[in-house]
């Protein structure tokens, strides 16, 4: 099995998007409205902010989570014990951002969140009665007007060889939200764990963009679409000395839509920020 990319102006575009979405929790789309300058430029600028020491005039807010997490606080993925090999920026359009950069990620922020509203209207559409049944409301409502949305700028430094063992630029785990958009980061190395248990590697020719399955919406769906185990490994025989620098979007509903039964979208952000050590 492998991961194709579906081109988004084909005929059969939803479908064949949708199929992969269920089938592998993942979806990969070429010929997209995102534009692929945009998305070089935010690289570019923010490698200069991670070289900067600039950065820590912006260290986070723990009770909102927005600005920037240097690598000693970084994630531990559920079930392990190393942290991650990265450091990040978590950037809302109300939270604090440096002024000469808010522009981009503003731009790129309101363009990715309008196709994903499209995006989660392909995947509506196509979902069986059985599962529709299931949703609260329209998929694509559950993120209107939402100010959780998450857009969070990652930086995995280059590797010095003295990294702990096992420790890896971001260990297996699964995504909290509906669904993430990214676009192909600058440097390979992003892998989805198939059915079996084996690692696909993940498109990552510059250009694509990578739409990925998030517990809310395994929740949403009963289990109909699978929030699917990805990593980030260290680069193999490729240059270690290299930053790589992506870019996920994470939407997330108003704190208020009802998942399930068990669980509005508030109570299980909560409970996965506190699993994770972050709050």
């Amino acid at each position: 099995m492998q991961l194709v990319a579906v081109d988004y102006q084909a005929d059969n575009a939803e479908e064949l998007f949708v199929q992969s979405l269920r089938e592998t929790g993942f979806g990969v789309l070429k010929n997209h409205p995102i534009q692929q300058s945009m998305v070089s430029g935010i690289y570019e600028s923010w490698q200069g902010f991670f070289d900067s020491e600039d950065k820590h005039q912006y260290l986070y807010n723990k009770g909102t989570q927005d600005g920037f997490f240097p690598q000693s606080v970084s994630e531990v993925a559920k079930g392990f014990t190393k942290k991650d090999i990265k450091e990040y920026y978590h950037f809302y359009p109300w939270g604090q951002c440096p002024s000469e950069l808010r522009p981009q990620l503003e731009g790129y922020y309101g363009q990715a969140t309008e196709l994903a509203k499209e995006l989660l209207g392909w995947i509506e559409k196509h979902s069986p009665d059985e599962v529709s049944k299931l949703y609260n409301e329209p998929l694509s409502n559950m993120i209107k007007d939402s100010d959780q949305t998450l857009l969070r700028v990652l930086h995995y430094p280059p590797l010095q060889g003295d990294e702990e063992p096992d420790a890896i630029r971001a260990a297996a785990h699964e995504d909290i939200n509906l669904i993430t958009i990214l676009p192909a980061a600058n440097e390979p190395g992003l892998q989805v764990q198939a059915k079996d248990g084996s690692w696909l590697e993940v498109p990552c020719d510059f250009g694509n963009l990578i739409v990925n399955i998030g517990d809310m919406l395994q929740e949403a769906s009963g289990g109909y679409f699978p929030s699917t185990t990805h990593r980030v490994i260290n680069p193999e025989n490729a240059d270690m000395t290299k930053s790589r620098i992506s870019l996920p979007l994470f939407l997330h509903p108003r704190p208020d839509v009802k998942l399930s039964d068990r669980h509005t979208a508030g109570s299980y952000l909560q409970e996965r920020l506190r699993e994770l050590g972050v709050i």
